[in-house]
Order: C-alpha cells, then structure tokens, then sequence
C-alpha cells in the first residue's frame, strides 16, 4: 500500500503539503579533491548547473510548484502568471547567493514560499540564509528547510526564522515536531525572540 504519510512540519504541527517540488535533471558531478581528500561541501557562489538543464526543466501545468532559483531566474517570463496568482515559490541551495534571490523579484513578499535545501546535513550555511531572510531583508512568509535536515537541528532552524520543515522520508515527522520544544527558555534573543532570556523572565530576589 502507497505511504500517504506528511512529513511536513508547518506552524508546528504536521500538514498535507500543497507544494509540488520542481528539480533540474541531473548533470555530470564533478569530483573536486584537495590534498587528495574529496571536497564534500560546494563553494559559495559555485555554478553547479547548465543552461540546459535549467533550460529541460520540467514545470507542471497547475498547482502551486516550488522551483529552483537558476529555473526561476531564467524563465521569470513564463512563469509571471503563476507567480501573479501566488502559485511559485523558490527554492535554493546553501551554496547558492541569497542576493541573487533577493535581487531576482521585486517585492521577496510576493513569494509565498521560499525553501533552502541542506545537501548534508553539517552544513551550517542555512542558518545564516533564514536570519538575512528574515532579519536583513524582512521576509514574512512561509520558510521552509528540506533535504537533509536532522531532527536535532530544528530547534535552531526555528531559532533563525524556519517555519517550515520538509522532514526526510526515513524520518519519524512526529519526532521532529517534539524536538521543537527541546528547550522552554532559549538564552539568547534570535529571529524567534529577539530578547534574551534576562530581559523576559522577571526573577524576584531572594528573601533572607
């Protein structure tokens, strides 16, 4: 029987995801190597696909579809009345510059939704993503983190403005919901709460 099961985190609770994910084909991967060690982690700024494939991207007709941002970058044009009807959003991967987000739409608020995609797992660059999402350029809407993104780690997407989390399908969703209350009171101020805990909590002093 087909798994009909969401791993889709929302607003802290588990929903149906109205959200059809739109990826390029796949192009040859070039193994980088230095010190005659293998490079896992993809440069900042780093091209990492061809105009063709941008170009053979398959978009769906209807429905509200997440694309990738060098697809949304490169066909704007065709895409205009889906984006008018808030039918687009745009996804990115960590190694990819927020500015060419940012720069590519004029208002980021016409997004309903932007996601940031965690190739492995230790890659801590989408924490910086959400806080300039939020905090540098004032996105209000749906912020969503997927691929390979860890239960332990959601806490602190959330922290850094993530509303949204796309759990992998080998992953219990319900036991990433629970992570994120791993902690009742947070020390520092961040994107979540931007006071720290000593402007919050009001401590009456000691009685003698």
């Amino acid at each position: 029987m087909p798994n009909n099961k969401s791993n889709l985190i929302l607003n802290n609770e588990i929903v149906t995801d109205e959200w059809s994910l739109v990826t390029m084909p796949a192009g040859e991967e070039v193994v980088k190597k230095q010190a005659g060690k293998v490079v896992l982690f993809k440069l900042t700024g780093e091209s990492t696909h061809s105009a063709e494939q941008v170009a053979q991207t398959v978009i769906p007709a209807t429905g509200k579809i997440l694309v990738p941002l060098a697809v949304w970058q490169a066909r704007k044009e065709e895409l205009a009345p889906r984006h008018a009807a808030g039918e687009i959003g745009v996804w990115l991967d960590t190694h990819e510059l927020l500015e060419d987000l940012v720069s590519s739409v004029d208002d980021l608020n016409s997004l309903p939704l932007i996601a940031v995609h965690v190739e492995r797992f230790a890659d801590g660059r989408i924490f910086s993503i959400g806080n300039l999402l939020r905090m540098r350029h004032h996105y209000r809407n749906d912020l969503r983190a997927f691929g390979d993104v860890l239960r332990d780690q959601l806490f602190f997407l959330k922290r850094c403005g993530f509303n949204s989390y796309l759990i992998r399908a080998d992953r219990s969703a319900e036991d990433a919901l629970a992570s994120l209350k791993d902690f009742s009171q947070p020390y520092q101020g961040a994107v979540d709460e931007q006071l720290p805990v000593w402007r919050r909590v009001n401590r009456q002093p000691v009685s003698q």
